[in-house]
């Protein structure tokens, strides 16, 4: 029988923070408790700011955690940060295998067979080698349609960071150079559905009960580093690249994911990252308080709400008169 704390670290690597090294964020973590007794958080670098949150949000996710930690030795927080880590890794390599495949469906053309045919099992002929691909993988502002960018992107001599987002990432597969938030996100290659609930359920109309991996995981809302990870999931699966890796600087994984949850972080986009959550939660988990809808206009409800605030403003009206 496998430890918790595997299970535990294959759902907190796909929804709070998936790739980092769980031993040194344990180490790194209680280290720092002591540390900020004297100095708040908000005196560490950017990069220690951020791994203190995941920490908190892991101590939070498993209750009595902490005290395992505090009271344990520094092998024994090694250990626990390994099956963690364990179960982060097992999950992601878990997706990867089984999107490596799936993803040719969802990207097939409507009726149609992909030409050239792409393998199954092989994936030396997708990223920039193929047309197909290459037009999902060509990042946004750049025209796969012109010979020469096509050209260089091919050949290695444009080098794309991970930072320069595939244009998939947008509904429509459209990018507005003056609204770049318009979309983003929203593609219907982010196939959320196929890792937290069901790979069956990827096509058809959300239903009222949740199962997979959210179920599992008492899981009814979209997290934005599970969007991220999908993000970089599906990255991945459509590129040549056959071993996924954090250090690989040809897809760039990390730095990839590390951009999205950089903007999603941004207090500055907070409108944004929250409409972005309300139209996910709708497409995963509608029938949750997190898929918050406004009320019908003609409702029972909205006439209810319309009145108490007509009453309360002609209250407020004669308060302020009298």
């Amino acid at each position: 029988m496998s430890d918790p704390l595997i299970s535990h670290g294959r759902h907190f690597g796909r929804t709070v923070f998936a790739l980092c090294n769980y031993p040194s964020l344990l180490t790194n973590g209680i280290l720092r408790l002591e540390q900020m007794e004297d100095t708040p958080l908000e005196d560490f670098p950017a990069e220690e700011r951020r791994e203190h949150r995941v920490f908190e949000q892991l101590l939070d996710s498993y209750p009595s955690l902490l005290e395992r930690l505090k009271t344990g030795s520094e092998e024994k927080i090694i250990r626990v940060g390994e099956l963690i880590g364990k179960g982060a890794a097992g999950a992601r390599g878990d997706d990867t295998k089984t999107l490596k495949s799936a993803v040719l469906d969802w990207i097939s053309p409507k009726g149609a067979a992909i030409q050239p045919p792409l393998h199954r099992n092989s994936k030396i002929d997708r990223g920039f080698n193929h047309e197909l691909t290459g037009s999902l993988l060509c990042p946004a502002g750049l025209d796969w349609k012109d010979a020469e960018t096509r050209e260089n992107l091919r050949s290695g001599e444009m080098l794309v960071c991970g930072d320069q987002w595939p244009i998939f990432l947008y509904a429509h597969h459209t990018f507005d150079a003056d609204d770049p938030w318009c979309g983003l996100l929203r593609s219907r290659l982010l196939a959320y559905k196929h890792v937290f609930t069901s790979p069956s359920s990827v096509d058809k109309e959300p239903k009222a009960t949740r199962s997979g991996n959210a179920r599992l995981h008492g899981m009814n809302s979209v997290t934005i580093a599970s969007i991220a990870y999908i993000a970089t999931q599906v990255r991945f699966a459509i590129s040549s690249s056959s071993v996924f890796s954090r250090t690989d600087t040809t897809t760039d994984s990390e730095t990839f994911y590390h951009s999205l949850l950089d903007l999603f972080e941004d207090p500055e986009e907070s409108k944004e990252v929250d409409d972005l959550l309300t139209w996910w939660n709708r497409q995963v988990f509608p029938t949750s308080s997190a898929a918050k809808r406004p009320i019908s206009a003609n409702s029972a409800l909205s006439k209810i709400r319309l009145k108490r605030l007509a009453i309360k403003q002609t209250t407020d009206s004669n308060l302020i008169s009298s």
